[in-house]
């Protein structure tokens, strides 16, 4: 960087047709405390504002003069020919630059196209803006080809615009004085090539966590989608705690006391007609190790002891 003093704001030109607004909504977010202020320019002008420091950097049009500029080249935008709403040519979503042959084709002064031979029939008289070619147009004296953000910028209700497939197209780049790269101009390239500045790794260990935990939550709810009715205990009580049925991607079951004592509740017995009928196990007991399995049965593992199920009615 060959900026020695960095300037108290951020004078950024952009000539018609780009919008720098989301670029300037991250410079706002990232450089708080340094102001971006934004300088409208015509786009033969801008290459001259540049070099006199009438701004910092500038969103302009290809090409720029390479020996005292820097370029960054951004995008590329769509040629369309802008054209009354009842012509012709908005019977077809996209023509060629042969289409027009017989089109009056407008070119204004400031036209930002590099045309090799011009399309269509030229006027006798060319116009002075791209403004000033989109009014003839809705007059009905011709056509005129520009960039789609042109056609946008002047849009109007009675005139619509159709792309032309093998016209030349408008690059956009950012360019600045190469002696003046400083500070925030180096600030600004990272922001249009969309490089982000370092993280707090608080933070980022923050948002990982809250990540990972909303995964985790619509897993939970993705699993255990079965309702398993609530049935009273012995003593009129609700079954209480919760216990997994043993079975894979199964509901939670409740169970009360008499779970915890080695005595199965009926919360169990229905648990397993649930679980039986999903996963097609036909009678409680038939899964080693499951529900209302038979005292002393296997339980999935060698050497552990299986739930007693002592007065637990089996469904048929």
């Amino acid at each position: 960087m060959t900026g020695s003093e960095a300037s108290p704001s951020f004078r950024l030109a952009y000539v018609p047709g780009v919008t720098p607004a989301k670029w300037v909504r991250i410079w706002n977010e990232r450089l708080p405390d340094v102001p971006l202020t934004l300088v409208a320019v015509p786009a033969a002008e801008a290459s001259g504002l540049l070099r006199d420091g009438g701004a910092d950097a500038g969103l302009v049009r290809l090409p720029v003069d390479g020996t005292d500029l820097s370029a960054i080249p951004l995008y590329a935008e769509t040629t369309v020919v802008v054209v009354p709403r009842d012509h012709v040519v908005t019977a077809v979503d996209e023509v060629s630059v042969e289409d027009l042959a017989d089109e009056l084709v407008l070119h204004p002064l400031d036209d930002v196209l590099d045309w090799q031979s011009l399309p269509g029939r030229p006027a006798i008289e060319r116009p002075a803006t791209t403004a000033d070619a989109v009014e003839l147009v809705a007059a009905g004296v011709g056509v005129v080809v520009v960039p789609q953000s042109l056609a946008r910028l002047h849009h109007r209700k009675d005139l619509t615009y159709r792309p032309v497939s093998d016209a030349p197209e408008s690059r956009v780049a950012l360019s600045w004085p190469e002696e003046r790269t400083t500070d925030q101009v180096e600030d600004f390239i990272g922001i249009v090539r969309e490089r982000g500045r370092r993280r707090d790794p608080h933070a980022v260990a923050v948002q990982r966590g809250l990540h990972d935990a909303a995964r985790l939550g619509r897993f939970r709810r993705r699993r255990f989608r079965v309702l398993v009715p609530p049935v009273r205990g012995r003593r009129g009580r609700g079954c209480q705690g919760a216990a997994p049925t043993g079975l894979p991607g199964a509901p939670r079951v409740r169970t009360g006391a008499a779970f915890r004592h080695g005595a199965a509740s009926r919360c169990h017995t229905w648990a397993g007609l649930i679980t039986g009928r999903i996963y097609g196990v036909n009678d409680v007991g038939a899964r080693p190790g499951g529900l209302g399995a038979e005292p002393g049965a296997p339980s999935g593992g060698e050497g552990k002891p299986s739930m007693r199920t002592e007065g637990v009615r089996k469904s048929p």
